[in-house]
């Protein structure tokens, strides 16, 4: 069937607003800050045969990874011939295509005069699902048991009918059942949104139709990427790039790519790096699969439509049992620790073929803490969760972003003044941290300063971070952004906390803060113009004696 080129246009917009409007409905509708405010949740639409088409403007490393989720659970588990009427297939399992056990994922199928003709998918990252600490992220972790509850690929809605008991599962493993039960409704209620508006495009312009322009946004998806990597010269590139540790040693963990671009193709190899970690910061191959796609994607600068198309041109390489193809039972709660050092990894291997257009690395670390403290209403506790960020690496054409959320999970930050009203915490300080980007002719962004205190009489700290020990590389010359950093302030005095911090005991007073990494520079700080370094110092950006020692400014 030959697709009107104005009509493609009108459905492929029209798909991607039916994303959107389930990503709108999620967010009305949420309960927990980590969904309402941090916007931790990601949807999708897929056709008929399970293809990945459009998605909403949230978490790439969800979004890139739910096709191969999809994949996993048709192949190995439910049949897609299986998926009925009135269905909702749910998961969480990192080893059933998952990402980590906080992640719930559930598809939809969407049936029109008895034949399906499309999923709705939702990825919602829930705020508490048990295991060895609250907001389970359990640092100490050494397999996925300790995690939290694990469902694999089961139908919790079957016929339209409820699944009471896993439900109630759901709700009996958490620290937070209210919350959890607030976002999973508001997650199923948008896969049904995202249904009834996907039935009136079919109603609009006929199954047939819809189809075959499916299919032509799909080979535009895919025709995109190879331009994109056709400008890219042939060649193999290698680049490695480090995590800190995993919390159970104090080894730092290589990631290392080997990127071979052939015309219009290219294959990561990431079976360079090193073993699976004995701690939660290992990726499953899917979790590893989103990150590159989210490198390449970004090398399209905007050009192309993230769906199953655009990964056609790609082949990805890693040996089973590494740090980025971990086996089971490993952990996996703090996958991101790996999961951006395989985009700035993959990044850096670019570099070397597109100096003019890849930047330097970002931060590269979702700063994941959760505070527990009594509730007195509930006689239970309550779960104050954040995800910071840093600064961006810089461009070879402008200053990277400063305290800003990177594409690969692309949060928006937590209100204090909201944070304050809900948990029993007061800011001290949320500020920029000057000196913190790294020095180049274009510099890196700087990191954030982010201190409360604890009102409560006692409470429970947790953290998963990283970049304390490796910080983000400069390119050409340029300097790496400033590492991290995590503390606790006690009775005058200031004690500095491991990146990955397990259920550490808090008392009324304390002051906690972290320090976010910036980014790091490119080119020779010497090249700097002189109006930027001046500019610099009055915004408070870098101060006098960074200017005269790495700028070799003199007023």
């Amino acid at each position: 069937m030959t697709v009107d080129p104005v009509q493609l246009e009108i459905i492929r917009n029209a798909l991607l607003a039916v994303a959107e409007e389930m990503s709108v409905t999620i967010h009305r509708t949420s309960r927990s800050t980590v969904v309402r405010e941090m916007f931790d949740y990601s949807t999708a639409i897929f056709d008929g045969k399970g293809r990945a088409v459009a998605q909403s403007a949230r978490i790439p490393v969800h979004l890139n990874s739910m096709g191969v989720c999809l994949d996993a659970v048709i192949a190995d588990h439910i049949p897609l011939e299986d998926w009925n009427e009135g269905d909702v297939i749910l998961t969480n399992d990192p080893y059933s295509g998952g990402q980590h056990l906080p992640d719930f994922l559930v598809f939809r199928p969407i049936f029109s005069d008895g034949r399906r003709i499309g999923i709705a998918a939702a990825l919602v990252h829930h705020i508490d699902i048990g295991g060895g600490a609250p907001g389970s992220y359990y640092a100490q972790a050494t397999e996925v048991f300790q995690e939290g509850l694990r469902l694999p690929p089961c139908k919790v809605v079957e016929g339209g009918r409820p699944n009471g008991a896993v439900i109630s599962i759901i709700h009996a493993s958490s620290r937070e059942p209210e919350q959890v039960a607030g976002d999973f409704a508001s997650q199923l209620a948008a896969t049904e949104v995202g249904a009834a508006a996907y039935r009136k495009l079919v109603t609009r312009y006929g199954a047939e139709v819809l189809e075959a322009t499916i299919d032509a946004i799909l080979d535009q998806s895919e025709a995109a990427m190879r331009a994109v990597i056709r400008d890219i010269p042939d060649g193999s590139y290698e680049f490695e790039d480090f995590v800190d540790d995993d919390g159970i040693t104090e080894d730092h963990l290589k990631v290392h790519a080997e990127v071979t671009v052939t015309g219009e193709t290219c294959r990561v190899d990431l079976s360079g790096s090193c073993p699976q970690a004995a701690g939660p910061v290992n990726c499953t191959l899917n979790m590893t699969r989103s990150a590159v796609y989210c490198a390449l994607i970004m090398m399209g600068e905007g050009a192309i439509m993230a769906n199953a198309g655009a990964y056609r041109p790609i082949e990805i390489a890693a040996r089973s049992g590494t740090l980025v193809n971990c086996r089971a039972p490993a952990p996996v709660a703090n996958r991101m620790a790996t999961g951006h050092r395989v985009v700035t990894t993959v990044l850096g291997a670019f570099a070397a073929a597109r100096p003019d257009m890849v930047p330097a690395a970002y931060y590269g670390v979702s700063y994941v803490s959760a505070l527990s403290v009594p509730d007195k209403a509930t006689g239970g506790r309550s779960i104050y969760f954040e995800i910071e960020v840093g600064g961006w690496g810089a461009h070879p054409d402008e200053d990277g972003a400063s305290g800003f959320s990177a594409g690969f999970h692309n949060l928006a930050n937590s209100p204090i003044e909201m944070n304050e009203a809900f948990f029993p915490i007061t800011f001290t300080e949320y500020a920029l941290i000057a000196d913190s980007g790294g020095a180049g002719r274009t510099r890196g962004g700087l990191g954030l300063r982010r201190e409360w205190r604890l009102d409560a009489a006692e409470g429970t700290i947790s953290a998963s971070f990283d970049r304390f020990r490796v910080p983000p590389y400069g390119l050409r010359g340029g300097a790496p952004g400033r590492a991290g950093r995590f503390y606790l302030k006690r009775a005058g005095e200031t004690r500095q906390l491991a990146a990955k911090t397990a259920n550490l005991a808090l008392r009324r007073g304390d002051r906690v803060g972290l320090e976010t990494s910036g980014g790091g520079g490119n080119d020779d700080p010497k090249k700097r113009a002189r109006t930027a370094v001046e500019l610099d110092i009055e915004g408070g950006y870098i101060t006098d004696k960074t200017a005269q020692k790495t700028y070799a400014y003199k007023s």
